[in-house]
């Protein structure tokens, strides 16, 4: 298995794909990685040559933000919007969404899975007598 920011890369997957598995690259941003180092997207990580392995990490860990140092980056945002006490920043410290999604209807897991319509509490009538 081959190691990239300080994570296991599935050996039988295309390499495309398995660059994902790594905290910050997407498919997009694989993409490019491969097409700057030139090296095939088809290709399946055991296949790869460890020069290629080598590349691929010496471009990541200089090119990109990944893992531990990019989740401490967003934790380090939320934390600078709750400080200064925005509304996003009051969003994030109730958990309820922070994008401007509606709450009335849909949310109802960071909610609590509260209802609060009439019929949601009503007992069916076999349980009534």
């Amino acid at each position: 298995m081959a190691r990239i920011a300080g994570v296991n890369i599935p050996d039988e997957k295309r390499i495309e794909i398995a660059l994902t598995y790594v905290y910050g690259i997407g498919v997009s941003t694989s993409g490019k990685i491969l097409e700057n180092l030139k090296v095939d997207g088809n290709k399946r990580t055991k296949d790869l040559s460890s020069e290629e392995l080598n590349k691929l990490r010496e471009e990541i860990e200089k090119k990109y933000r990944v893992e531990g140092e990019l989740k401490h980056e967003v934790k380090m945002n939320v934390k600078r919007l709750k400080e200064i006490k925005c509304y996003r920043g009051s969003r994030h410290q109730r958990g309820l969404p922070v994008r401007g999604q509606r709450t009335k209807t849909n949310t109802r897991t960071v909610r609590g899975n509260v209802r609060r319509t009439m019929g949601s509490g009503r007992k069916s009538s076999s349980e009534k007598t």
